[in-house]
């Protein structure tokens, strides 16, 4: 089956597109067509989607605070029989009642320059600079470091964390070369150890050396060269005392959630959201 699906926003969209591939992942054999549609604030902006929505017709999914707009929307989908639901309406008018306040009307109020916005760029940039074991002088300035051999997972993860507003290092172990012995002596960072399966993690390394056009048998996939990687790693997390993660059956997304839930138990008074 193909569903058209219309992601109508008058922000940049980021939350329906999450709320999007949320709920399409409960469902089998649908091809999915996504269509974008912005920073929609204006009647007119709006007449030029619908008439573009209406070429492919579809669910719309929407979020949009000038009630005009919306009831325009809204008043156009019913004459044209088209589905339409407000992604946000059942969350805010919760919100509204527990808290005995109206909800702020205004589009993309979420993405409001703040301090946490520049925090969280600082984050991104402090991460990407601080890759693969670069710059070991700075690893004390991380909120989280993490350890690991080749393919564990660790780079993916730290950006999705540096997209949460912390400042992540991670570190390659490699049997044949041991990491800076600043690793043993940091103080502010959570260190935290990757691991994974022998086979899930050769699975993963031999389509990577596919993916780059190289001979898929080589040491980098031996089985008992990925074991001794392995059980290497394995020993340091256990002789350093560092709480270790397997992600062989995690997403990015539920290995960041543990290493968050680690943070909150170091800081309990708080922790970065």
């Amino acid at each position: 089956m193909r569903l058209h699906l219309h992601l109508l926003s008058d922000s940049t969209g980021e939350t329906l597109e999450a709320i999007a591939k949320a709920g399409i992942a409960q469902f089998d054999g649908v091809e999915t067509i996504k269509h974008f549609w912005p920073m929609v604030r204006s009647e007119g902006h709006l007449d030029r989607v619908l008439g573009e929505i209406l070429q492919r017709p579809g669910l719309i999914i929407y979020t949009l605070v000038n009630s005009d707009v919306r009831r325009t929307l809204e008043h156009r989908c019913r004459i044209a029989g088209l589905p339409h639901v407000a992604a946000l309406d059942p969350v805010t008018e919760a919100l509204q009642r527990l808290l005995g306040q109206e909800a702020k009307t205004k589009p993309g109020r979420q993405h409001t320059l703040d301090e946490a916005y520049f925090a969280r760029v600082d984050a991104i940039q402090f991460t990407i600079a601080h890759d693969d074991g670069i710059a070991p002088e700075d690893w004390e300035e991380a909120d989280i470091v993490l350890a690991g051999v080749s393919r564990c997972s660790k780079t993916p993860t730290s950006i999705y964390l540096a997209n949460r507003g912390y400042k992540v290092a991670n570190i390659p172990l490699v049997v044949e070369s041991p990491p800076p012995d600043i690793l043993y002596h940091l103080e502010k960072p959570l260190v935290v150890g990757l691991t994974t399966s022998p086979d899930r993690l050769i699975q993963i390394r031999r389509n990577r050396l596919l993916s780059l056009n190289q001979a898929p048998d080589t040491a980098y996939v031996d089985q008992e060269a990925v074991a001794r990687e392995l059980a290497f790693a394995r020993r340091m997390f256990a002789d350093q005392g560092w709480p270790v993660i397997d992600v062989t059956r995690r997403s990015i997304e539920e290995t960041a959630a543990a290493i968050i839930n680690l943070i909150g138990e170091r800081h309990p008074e708080g922790t970065v959201v």
